[in-house]
């Protein structure tokens, strides 16, 4: 298998989804590179959970922003609806700076048709006087991961690591060699991609990104765009949690929730909702988020990470970074060993996988041994196994935002467990619940696959505003 980064398991994009808008946004920035000669016009192909669900994940926007050439990392989020109106307005869009035709509703085509390469496939196609003169395939894998059709991986390159990692058995067989935490394990391995400053530069901009999208989510109100009018709640919980106090900046909202007492299991089950809740708004509002290992599970992290830090034993830094560290290689090993796409195996793929993440990441860091934090893994993927994906309307709205609160909740239920367990006693192991997990993704319905063909989203049926 090919090498994973945690940086590619943990990447900063635009939301609302790392399959459907992040791949794609990708795929159309890769499409414009391979382009050897010049073409005035382009069109967009989208097939299955792409074509299915693609307007409601603003697939359809992604490829116009990727074809313009703006990198998710880096584009001001405000200005997305003008630049998409710009291209409406003109009726072309501006590839390498050269201006091409392109009618968007008529250039992206939603097929509606499934297609052999994957569940998400994305085809690009390029004109010249009339003429197709290039077309490249794209499948959009999960996680932001995109494939060529000719199986060139565009995210990862074919990098040999000192302590290669396919499976649990890896880790432990590393962690006991070396008698180190997982977390020290992998950064030995990052060392192979990039340099520490890089490293740890990368790992802190994960960080602060992070924050910065729970803080944004806590201090705006109103509704979700798309059509199914969800209210945002992340603002209203923050402020009743805080009994009235106010707060201008990030670092005084920090501030504000230290100095609040906290004398309940209720009030940080409410907090770890928040939090959660705080990111997927955003994330539903095409703001900055990250992977983790998805847009639509994005919040899962954020919230563990936010409940270690303000109401346990905060370690520091270091720690928060060891986190990072160790739930990401989870992150990795379930991306080799079943899969972090909804679309292929439904939402215990993307919730399940990052409840494992988070619950692993958190057994380290509270002083669980590499074992405990495998056990507490294995607990939170085990009780998501078989969780269905059907987004109402095909947006990231209902059920996703208020899934990745249980999951966070789930998450820190399995490290609990983990720290009170003896791990060699367990009568599941993490490379079994990751072989079912694929088993179970296999033999699921695929209307249960970010299709919104099932679940609640023909039992509540809407009709969005068109496009």
């Amino acid at each position: 298998m090919e090498a994973i980064s945690i940086f590619d398991i943990f990447k900063i994009g635009v939301g609302p989804s790392s399959s459907h808008t992040l791949g794609p946004w990708r795929a159309a920035q890769d499409f414009v590179t391979t382009l050897e000669q010049q073409i005035d016009h382009v069109q967009v192909y989208l097939y299955g959970s792409l074509s299915k669900t693609g307007k409601g994940h603003a697939t359809d926007l992604a490829v116009q922003l990727g074809l313009c050439g703006f990198d998710p990392v880096s584009i001001p989020t405000e200005n997305i609806d003008r630049y998409i109106q710009n291209i409406k307005d003109d009726q072309s869009i501006r590839i390498n700076n050269i201006k091409t035709e392109f009618h968007p509703s008529r250039d992206v085509i939603f097929t509606d048709q499934m297609h052999e390469l994957h569940p998400n496939t994305v085809i690009f196609h390029g004109y010249s006087d009339g003429s197709l003169i290039t077309e490249v395939i794209y499948a959009s894998v999960g996680g932001g991961f995109i494939e060529r059709a000719d199986r060139q991986i565009i995210n990862v390159g074919g990098i040999e690591l000192p302590h290669p990692i396919e499976n649990g058995k890896d880790i432990i067989k590393y962690t006991d060699m070396l008698n180190k935490d997982i977390s020290d394990v992998v950064y030995n391995n990052e060392l192979y991609f990039q340099s520490d400053e890089v490293i740890i530069t990368k790992v802190d901009a994960i960080l602060d990104t992070m924050l910065e999208c729970v803080y944004q989510g806590c201090t705006k109100e109103g509704y979700l765009p798309g059509g199914l009018n969800v209210k945002r709640r992340a603002m209203t919980i923050c402020h009743k949690l805080l009994g009235g106090k106010w707060y201008d900046t990030r670092d005084e909202w920090i501030a504000a929730i230290k100095n609040t007492d906290v004398n309940s299991f209720a009030t940080i089950n409410r907090w770890i909702s928040c939090f959660a809740l705080a990111v997927n708004e955003e994330n539903a509002s095409l703001n900055r988020v990250v992977t983790s290992p998805t847009n639509g599970a994005a919040g899962v992290i954020p919230a563990v990470l936010l409940y270690y830090f303000f109401f346990n034993d905060y370690g520091g830094k270091d720690m928060v970074r060891k986190f990072l560290f160790t739930a990401g290689e989870i992150g990795c090993i379930f991306k080799k060993g079943a899969t972090i796409s909804a679309a292929v195996g439904g939402c215990q793929a993307e919730i399940g996988v990052s409840s494992a993440m988070a619950a692993a990441g958190l057994t380290e860091v509270l002083g669980g041994t590499p074992r405990q934090a495998l056990m507490a893994a294995e607990i939170a993927m085990e009780h998501h196994l078989g969780l269905t994906c059907d987004p109402i309307g095909g947006l990231v709205q209902v059920p996703c935002i208020e899934r990745n609160a249980m999951g966070a909740i789930k998450a820190i239920t399995a490290a609990n467990l983990a720290l009170d367990s003896d791990p060699d006693s367990a009568k599941v192991d993490i490379d079994t619940v990751i072989k079912t997990m694929w088993q179970t993704a296999q033999d699921m319905n695929s209307k249960y696959k970010e299709t919104s063909e099932g679940g609640l989203a023909i039992n509540l049926p809407v009709i969005l505003p068109s496009c």
